[in-house]
């Protein structure tokens, strides 16, 4: 991040338009490295500055990347219409930046959904041609056989697709649940391919993308945490903006 005035910069992260930001930090509201600034023009270095608004500490950051662990009942889009939004687990300043979920899980799908206000890797993880994997745990009111683990990996033909779509892997978990990795992202994927073997879905879960784990990032429901550089780097080669 270049060098930038303070009113700039708080825009920058989601604070609000020009006169309201320049209007806190006259105000005495605004806090960097634990001192006052009330001029809004004081140039600062950005990348990794704490500042705080109003007594709550801010890390400035270029681009938010954030993994939640979705609840059911909520609706991965910024404007919602049946359910509450993903969004509104998130701070708000989140929401001000065009933070945006990266793909959709259904609003009765749980787990592991990345949320980010960076275009080139929202693009890179969501476009089928960068191959993107990500792994489901269904369970299923049927009983799983051997013979849906291998229907499941040689291909299941779907309304409206032109060739059969097939697991990456697939595994058995226990009597009803099954472990299914795929690349492609279409639409109710994971439940159409199952219904077209006869088995419903009862509930579903996306436990990884990429290489990175939800189990090992020690969330609960509804709760999300910033990723590292070292978990960003499991998603996929280059997902972030250079």
């Amino acid at each position: 991040m270049k060098k930038m005035t303070l009113n700039k910069l708080l825009r920058s992260q989601g604070f609000g338009p020009r006169r309201v930001c320049e209007q806190m930090i006259v105000d005495g509201r605004v806090s960097v490295s634990g001192e006052v600034v009330t001029d809004y023009g004081a140039s600062l270095e950005p990348e990794s500055l704490l500042i705080e608004v109003d007594g709550q500490p801010w890390v400035c950051r270029e681009y938010i990347y954030v993994v939640l662990n979705k609840p059911a009942d909520y609706e991965c889009s910024r404007k919602p219409s049946h359910h509450p939004g993903v969004l509104s687990l998130l701070p708000s300043l989140f929401s001000a930046r065009n933070t945006q979920p990266v793909g959709r899980l259904d609003h009765d799908t749980t787990g592991m959904l990345l949320l980010s206000d960076d275009g080139t890797f929202i693009h890179r993880q969501s476009s089928p041609k960068h191959h993107v994997p990500k792994t489901y745990e269904a369970t299923t009111h049927e009983p799983v056989t051997p013979e849906l683990i291998a229907i499941l990996l040689s291909g299941v033909k779907l309304k409206d697709e032109p060739k059969p779509l097939a697991a990456l892997s697939c595994r058995q978990l226990d009597s009803h649940r099954v472990e299914v990795v795929l690349e492609q992202g279409k639409y109710h994927q994971v439940k159409r391919m199952l219904a077209a073997t006869g088995h419903h879905c009862d509930a579903l879960v996306r436990t990884a993308i990429g290489k990175l784990r939800l189990e090992h990032l020690d969330l609960q429901q509804g709760n999300w945490c910033f990723l590292n550089d070292a978990q960003l780097s499991l998603l996929a080669p280059s997902a972030v903006s250079e």
